[in-house]
């Protein structure tokens, strides 16, 4: 765990502010869709809630750190499911009726849990896309659980050095997901470090579970061990005005791991992504998870 934010750590919201004019997004927080449904999966004493809509080959998606993985992704699992593709979005341990330990546990115990929700709703094979921290879970379920996925979407992943480069950066997570701060002290974090110019972030003061956040950042995983994905083929989407991955950083994993990785940028995102480019983010998954071999 990185650790509890101070206020003086707040000075980087500052530096960061954007002051672009921020029209409203629409960033529906609550119901799910009336054509998805929940479900349950059950294994040992872990329950997951897991939101499945749509028909055909199975995506995954997981969301950001410490964020509900229902509301940020309404548009995009609509939009998957209308291209012919069954998406499930299984809730975080600690978040709706997603239930088990949650203290002692990391990036493995939560890999399991992903695999055992793709035997059990989808099909034993799945595309599986990470929103944020979520692609440090998508990859460790490519490495631990290759014969179920057919490939990882890395979307708005971090570069391997940006808590070096840009520690302050590194900290809005904290922050944007810190309800215990004032409203505008959380917006500066997430209009310096999430969401682009133009683009309204005040949907994201809720849909935060900071017990959650605690679980998944106590006990990291040595980077080595999951960054490849194992031999998956990677989707990496990069926002274009992401801080946590600088334009010098954009062909860094197309050359760590070769020609199995396809770079897709996203104009007007920044780490947020998905609630702010819904449309190309579902275009660029769909095109790339149709050539995928079944």
């Amino acid at each position: 765990m990185r650790g509890t934010p101070t206020l003086g750590r707040l000075a980087f919201a500052g530096m960061l502010m954007l002051t672009a004019t921020l029209p409203q997004l629409a960033l529906a927080q609550g119901a799910a869709p009336a054509q998805a449904k929940a479900e349950i999966v059950t294994n040992d004493k872990v329950s997951i809630e897991v939101l499945v809509e749509g028909t055909g080959p199975t995506i995954v998606i997981l969301p950001s750190q410490g964020r509900d993985g229902y509301a940020d992704y309404d548009q995009v699992a609509k939009a998957l499911a209308a291209d012919g593709f069954k998406v499930l979005r299984p809730q975080p341990r600690g978040i709706g009726k997603s239930t088990g330990p949650m203290k002692g546990v990391g990036l493995y115990d939560f890999a399991q849990d992903v695999a055992n929700v793709i035997d059990t709703l989808g099909g034993g094979r799945a595309v599986v896309v990470g929103h944020a921290y979520g692609h440090f879970v998508a990859r460790m379920v490519a490495t631990r659980y290759p014969e179920r996925v057919r490939g990882v979407v890395v979307a708005a992943a971090s570069a391997s050095d940006t808590a070096d480069r840009n520690p302050l950066v590194w900290w809005a997570p904290d922050f944007a997901g810190n309800t215990s701060l004032p409203d505008e002290q959380r917006l500066a974090a997430l209009k310096g470090a999430f969401f682009a110019r133009g683009s309204d972030p005040t949907g994201w003061l809720k849909g935060w579970y900071p017990q959650v956040t605690a679980m998944q950042t106590e006990n990291p995983v040595p980077r080595k061990i999951w960054w490849a994905a194992g031999q998956a083929p990677i989707l990496e989407l990069i926002p274009e005005e992401d801080p946590f991955k600088p334009r010098d950083r954009w062909d860094e994993l197309r050359k760590q791991l070769g020609d199995r990785v396809t770079t897709v940028t996203i104009p007007k995102a920044s780490h947020a992504l998905m609630p702010e480019q819904p449309a190309a983010v579902a275009k660029a998954i769909a095109d790339w998870a149709q050539k995928l071999p079944k």
